[in-house]
């Protein structure tokens, strides 16, 4: 983890898109539950289990600490015991962004869940992915005041997203449920041991055009831009 982004006043980018990335994919995170998620990781496919529903959206997010929060470590439900790393081309993830809308204009009322697979399928019908801006957390699950992006992919995307968007599949259950036992076990740890240790990742701000940023208002507060 490093500081959030801010402008040269020294103001918090309130929107902004962090996560782990290389020079070539960025990394995205989503729970499942054990049959989706050991079939997907053995077969390095998404859809390769029958449970897995492509008519239905799923929403992912590039944040590991909102992701610990979304699924309690792993420990919150079934459905979302497992959690995997989706690794996508940086040009496949600015392409999805591409289509999106705020949940907040869309005047659908769309929620945001965890494996959606096996929750209520949404009324959403267009092939718009559909972005919502939550608090941040910290790697204890506290609120941080600035915001990170979930992304919901809408089922006109699901396959492509599945087939050819999605170029790698880790299970990384363990090393959530390792950061949840050391937090536990040492109150007194810092963000920089943790990161020492492995146990978040470095995120950093992924930089998305600007037509983007508009598009889904990344930016500083009252949505001014960078």
């Amino acid at each position: 983890m490093v500081a959030p982004s801010s402008n040269r006043k020294g103001i918090v980018k309130q929107h902004q898109i962090r996560a782990y990335y290389d020079e070539e994919t960025i990394t995205v995170y989503q729970a499942y539950n054990s049959e989706i998620a050991s079939s997907a990781v053995r077969k390095q496919k998404l859809c390769a289990s029958p449970q897995f529903r492509l008519t239905r959206m799923t929403w992912i997010k590039p944040s590991w600490c909102w992701m610990m929060y979304r699924a309690g470590y792993s420990y919150k439900d079934k459905n979302q015991e497992r959690i995997l790393a989706l690794k996508m081309k940086h040009e496949h993830f600015i392409a999805l962004l591409k289509t999106a809308t705020l949940t907040t204009d869309s005047g659908q009322g769309i929620t945001p869940g965890g494996a959606d697979e096996t929750g209520k399928p949404s009324r959403e019908k267009s092939s718009a992915a559909k972005v919502q801006w939550d608090p941040e957390r910290s790697p204890r699950l506290e609120k941080l005041s600035y915001r990170s992006i979930q992304i919901g992919i809408p089922s006109a995307l699901a396959a492509t997203w599945v087939d050819r968007w999605i170029i790698s599949i880790e299970d990384v259950t363990e090393k959530a449920r390792a950061l949840e036992q050391e937090l536990r076990e040492n109150p007194g740890v810092t963000d920089e041991e943790l990161l020492c240790k492995g146990l978040v990742p470095h995120e950093r701000e992924f930089p998305v055009p600007l037509e983007v940023q508009q598009a889904i208002r990344v930016g500083f507060e009252n949505g001014a831009s960078a």
